[in-house]
């Protein structure tokens, strides 16, 4: 809601002067009067600033926010904690008013914090070059797709159904003219099933997609997929959870040409589904054929530290045919929200809160010892999948302990009615842990 509309009518007979029109009326005078709207729009009468503001803090009151919840929904956005340095960092108004920065002369702060954000993805997936970031962790997958159709000409894709099933229909929705082939592998136990992934693959492949930890939470046998792809001359594309790599290996030691992902767990709220961040990361060899663009560090003509633009392979930049993709603006303030979130945790901090995800995952599953079971015994990190009468009904009964139960897996896999996705981040306390137990296993 804007708090204050500073135009008197003075200011606006000064601004009709000023473009020397008679009156607000004669800015309209080119729309035809009979399709103009006349007599008064159907809405309440007006109200006072304090009567205006109580109304709108009631109807706001009404939405369930994960502040006063406890929240064990996640399948993709997770209500991580986020340090108070992120907000103040991202709302400087150089940040959060800048746009792209193409004039690297007044754009040095912008330029390197996205410089800098890139380095940290590339800490963060142990590979070559991160681009500027992506709109969320979808789009990326596809553009990982599109990356490597570009690389080795060909045009099937290779991808467990435990991919993010949302990933996956955006896959599709991007293939409406049937420019890939794409073969979905099944899963045994919560993970790619490695043998029907093995037969999957052919010559023809141009890339095997794996989410790790994929989306039922579950650890994939990354090695085996990796030498599988390499093995048919295709690229090993790594969906990642980034809080998960403070503690799990770094996807480019297992041969990961491609890492991208859902960057919100860094630093960004859930926002009721946006906007989020996608990074992407790739291996140097790879770089002319990324999407998006590329900031770099260069020197100027003193020979000061400096930061251009690199690369930029968009419609926009270069001629059509050479172009990598047409995704236009980044997400360059949800990256830089990422980039102050590691800066202020560092090394041993997002060990630390990965370690605690883990941790209280853990010890929630092994309290369901009633009616509610784990669904799978494969390793998992942060979430795993519990067997239950009625998802929809529990969490309906949790929600009245102001408690945000899990996904209903029946949504997405037919086959998985009566499972719920449930995810664990340090914000949870052993209490809140407690009380999910014991709310679902009293059903």
């Amino acid at each position: 809601m804007t708090k204050y509309l500073p135009n008197t009518d003075s200011d606006r007979q000064e601004m009709l002067a000023a473009i020397r029109a008679e009156s607000i009326e004669a800015l309209f005078a080119d729309i035809p009067k009979d399709v103009r709207f006349n007599g008064d729009l159907n809405l309440p009468k007006a109200l006072s600033e304090l009567e205006a503001r109580r109304l709108l803090a009631g109807l706001a009151a009404k939405n369930a926010e994960a502040g006063k919840y406890a929240c064990f929904l996640g399948a993709g956005t997770y209500d991580h904690y986020i340090p108070a340095t992120v907000d103040h960092v991202i709302s400087r108004s150089e940040f959060y008013s800048a746009y792209t920065p193409y004039q690297p002369e007044v754009s040095q702060g912008v330029l390197q914090s996205i410089f800098e954000y890139q380095t940290a993805i590339c800490e963060l997936t142990g590979l070559d070059v991160s681009n500027a970031s992506m709109y969320d962790g979808a789009t990326a997958m596809v553009e990982a797709v599109v990356m490597a159709e570009a690389t080795n000409g060909r045009k099937r894709v290779v991808l467990g159904q435990s991919v993010h099933p949302e990933y996956r229909q955006t896959l599709k929705s991007y293939n409406a003219a049937d420019r890939f082939d794409i073969a979905e592998v099944p899963f045994k136990d919560g993970v790619t099933d490695v043998a029907a992934a093995k037969a999957a693959i052919t010559q023809e492949t141009a890339c095997v997609i794996c989410q790790v930890p994929n989306f039922f939470g579950c650890i994939e046998d990354v090695q085996a997929l990796a030498e599988a792809a390499h093995a048919a001359g295709a690229l090993f594309i790594v969906v990642a959870n980034p809080i998960s790599l403070g503690l799990l290996e770094a996807p480019a030691a297992y041969g990961a040409d491609i890492v991208c992902g859902e960057g919100q767990p860094m630093g960004n709220p859930m926002y009721y589904g946006g906007p989020h961040l996608g990074f992407f990361a790739a291996k140097e060899k790879l770089v002319r054929r990324m999407a998006g663009r590329i900031v770099g560090q260069t020197v100027d003509s003193r020979g000061q530290r400096a930061f251009v633009l690199t690369l930029q392979t968009r419609e926009q930049h270069i001629r059509r045919e050479k172009a990598t993709s047409n995704i236009c603006s980044n997400e360059a303030l949800n990256a830089l929200a990422a980039l102050t979130y590691l800066c202020t945790l560092g090394k041993q901090g997002i060990k630390e809160v990965a370690e605690q995800c883990l941790a209280k995952a853990h010890y929630a599953h092994g309290q369901f010892k009633g009616k509610v079971k784990p669904a799978f015994k494969a390793p998992f990190f942060n979430e795993f999948v519990v067997k239950v009468d009625d998802p929809a009904k529990a969490n309906a009964r949790l929600l009245k302990d102001n408690i945000l139960g899990g996904l209903d897996l029946g949504r997405f896999y037919p086959e998985l009615k009566g499972h719920m996705l449930l995810a664990f981040t340090e914000k949870r306390t052993k209490a809140e842990i407690d009380a999910l137990i014991d709310g679902l296993e009293g059903m």
